[in-house]
């Protein structure tokens, strides 16, 4: 028997050119974004409930016992008997299993808090009086499992009972679309908070120059009308209770552009502060627990300052030398751009007499994402070993549930564990939940030492 010879051998010239097509013009990609528009949105709509919007699923007493609330179902179900004033949850079948909305899980986490047992975490650590933890997932390569990692820790926050505010800042829109936000132009999107900001340090100029006697410089529209947008203003709920978004969409890109021309025309205006100040300002980390950033595959503007607001910096990144080389030129960048920020400002800074500026982070770690031991132990020990303890011991297994959760716009916590085998959940389940444990060591570590700090001030 002849062996078949590769497909790459007598390709019939007249038959490629048949295959081939009329040439592409401008207007190709126009209908080709036109296209994946039509199909991006039949896939959202399959997730939406009867209002257009995207509806969270219920939750069924198993799993509120195994992984929202620690206790026994039978205990559960004398507590709700004997509260009737407390939510009852609705069953599908007669005498079938209880089903609640997490608004409902809420509540009776909050009943359990302040009658349950004090030796059970009910509820999670959050110290009174002190601002929210801004959590950045940055990387400039993608495909690493940024967005979804940043999704799946915003949702697990909010099972654990946390307030969580998600910051989109990648005009790709990714985020966006999981937690089922409309966005309809930069308008909507962190860009008036960043043109805000540049405004007032305009301001600040123009009050400047008033004093020397010389004329103010005039603010376009765009500024003007900015001045009169708060966070509050972009915030929008999500199908999650206590998740709210600022989402994006492609004009956010626009930011890339004028920023820098912003800042050739107030050298003082410091860019990289934009967003924490704004969010600061509008009391933005008073209203929540945790704002997850999710920055864009690029260290541009928008990313420095995702990446200048964060006290936590996660780096998600395969296991793979290309990843792993990659991520090391991201952290070789981030040196560069923030050394080169804080030798700027501080030789004004000493000219001037005035203290100096610092970046500093409560914590930086990367982590695994989509790990296969199978395959990749051997390399993922060896990046282990060359970073330490900046990279998390805890490696995020990719198992089929992440593969069909992918297919849809939703995230793993969002599926129905009767869609999947019951082992099948359990096992994508451990590998996300396990993420967000060792993220949640970073979280309470940084809240506590803030915490001994007030104290001992």
């Amino acid at each position: 028997m002849t062996e078949a010879l590769p497909p790459y051998f007598n390709i019939d010239p007249d038959q490629a050119l048949a295959e081939l097509g009329a040439p592409a013009g401008t207007e190709r990609f126009g209908e080709i974004a036109a296209a994946c528009t039509r199909g991006r949105d039949d896939l959202v709509t399959r997730g939406q409930g009867e209002a257009g919007r995207k509806a969270l699923r219920p939750f069924s007493t198993w799993e509120i016992t195994k992984y929202l609330i620690p206790v026994a179902q039978a205990h559960f179900r004398r507590v709700l008997k004997a509260n009737p004033d407390l939510p009852q949850g609705r069953s599908e079948t007669p005498g079938g299993a209880k089903w609640f909305t997490l608004d409902e899980v809420l509540a009776l986490r909050a009943h359990f808090g302040r009658e349950g047992s004090k030796a059970k975490e009910y509820r999670p650590y959050r110290p009174a009086g002190l601002p929210a933890k801004i959590v950045s997932v940055a990387n400039f390569k993608g495909g690493v499992g940024k967005t979804s990692t940043a999704a799946h820790l915003a949702m697990s926050a909010a099972l654990d009972g946390y307030r969580v505010l998600v910051v989109d800042l990648d005009s790709q829109g990714s985020m966006t679309s999981i937690f089922g936000g409309r966005v309809e132009d930069e308008w909507g999107t962190v860009f008036p908070l960043l043109a805000r900001h540049y405004a007032m340090q305009a301001q600040a100029d123009n009050q400047a120059r008033a004093a020397r006697g010389e004329a103010p410089q005039p603010l376009d529209d765009t500024l003007g009308e900015a001045l009169g947008i708060t966070a509050q203003d972009l915030i929008q709920p999500t199908h999650w209770p206590n998740i709210d978004l600022i989402g994006a969409q492609l004009n956010l890109y626009w930011a890339e552009f004028q920023v820098p021309v912003w800042r050739m025309a107030a050298r003082g205006w410091k860019l990289w502060d934009a967003l924490t100040d704004r969010l600061a300002a509008d009391g933005v980390l008073d209203a929540y627990d945790i704002v997850f950033v999710d920055t864009p595959p690029a260290l541009g503007y928008l990313t420095i300052n995702g990446l200048a607001a964060a006290d936590i910096l996660l780096v998600p990144l395969g296991a793979s030398f290309l990843e792993f080389d990659s991520t090391g030129r991201f952290f070789d960048m981030l040196h560069a751009t923030f050394s080169s920020i804080e030798e700027g400002e501080n030789m004004a800074a000493r000219a001037l007499g005035r203290e100096g500026l610092a970046f500093e982070w409560d914590a930086v770690r990367a982590v695994v994402t989509r790990y296969d031991g199978a395959q990749q132990a051997e390399l993922a020990a060896l990046m282990q070993a060359y970073l330490g303890p900046v990279l998390s011991p805890h490696r995020q297994d990719f198992t089929a549930l992440i593969g069909q959760a992918g297919e849809s716009v939703s995230g793993i916590y969002e599926a129905d564990y009767r869609d999947f085998n019951r082992e099948t959940y359990v096992r994508g389940r451990q590998t996300f939940d396990a993420t967000y444990a060792a993220f949640k060591r970073l979280l309470i570590g940084a809240w506590r030492r803030d915490e001994t700090r007030r104290e001992a001030a």
